[in-house]
Order: structure tokens, then sequence, then C-alpha cells
């Protein structure tokens, strides 16, 4: 029997290992706009954000935006939002990525409290979308289409 991972670097996925944190949670390295950071992988996340306090870091192009951000714990943030961002998890990249900024200190209050490491963001389902995303839970693995 042909193991998923043979099958689907076959098909032209690439692989990403995945960090389980104390929190439960799924981190994974990404790369925006050329920098590194550390990022939840959520796939309740309707979009991929980066904090408020990251703009500079990952260059990014800040501007208004009249949506209004709720997760857990949290409701009515205001947010902004960058066009044109260039994404890349493992060898998966992706051109044109907007992203929506909004404030992650009660993201990564939550995190430290229970000893876990502060985040740059999430990476949601718009990106897994994208990548055509399949997750194997079991291994930690992340798998994107090239």
């Amino acid at each position: 029997m042909e193991k998923l991972q043979d099958y689907l670097l076959e098909k032209g996925y690439t692989k990403v290992k995945l960090k389980l944190t104390k929190t439960n949670h799924f981190e994974v390295k990404a790369t925006i706009n050329g920098v590194n950071g550390l990022f939840i992988l959520d796939t309740g996340a309707s979009s991929s954000c980066v904090g408020f306090d990251a703009i500079e870091t990952f260059k990014l192009e800040a501007k208004d935006s009249n949506v209004k951000a709720a997760g857990a714990g949290a409701t009515d943030m205001l947010t902004q939002i960058s066009k044109k961002n260039k994404v890349k998890i493992g060898k998966w990249k992706k051109d044109k990525v907007a992203l929506i900024l909004f404030n992650l200190t009660h993201v990564n209050t939550a995190l430290i409290t229970h000893n876990a490491q502060p985040v740059d963001g999430i990476i949601g389902a718009d990106i897994l979308k994208k990548g055509k995303a399949i997750i194997d839970y079991e291994k930690k693995y992340l798998y994107l289409k090239l």
C-alpha cells in the first residue's frame, strides 16, 4: 500500500513539518516578503493574518479596512489589509497574497501563559485553499500543491 506522503509528493505536493505546541495548535514557519516568521496554522480562520506589530518587520503596506476581526475571546477588532505580498511556506510560494492585519496581543498572551512561543500571525483557510492543503495530523505534516 502506497504511503500518503509518497502519493502526494508524486502528485506535485511539497511537505512542510508542523510543530504541535503546548496549547495543541500547529505552528508552521513561513516567509512573508522575504522575512521568516512563526505562524499558527488555523483551518478555522477565514483569512491569514499578521499582527500590527509586525507590519515593518514583514515590509507590509497597510491600508485601513472596514472588516472587523473576530476570534476566540475577541470580537469587533479593528483591522487593516495588506495586498500583494509574497508568501512562502516550505517550497510552496504565492505572490499577490492579501493579509489581514490586527492586534494579536490576546493570541500571544494566551500562548505565553501556556509556555508556548508567541507567533507573528495566523495561516488561515485562504492560503490553505490556494495551496490545496492536506494536513497529516498523525505525522504532523502540511502538504501544499506546487
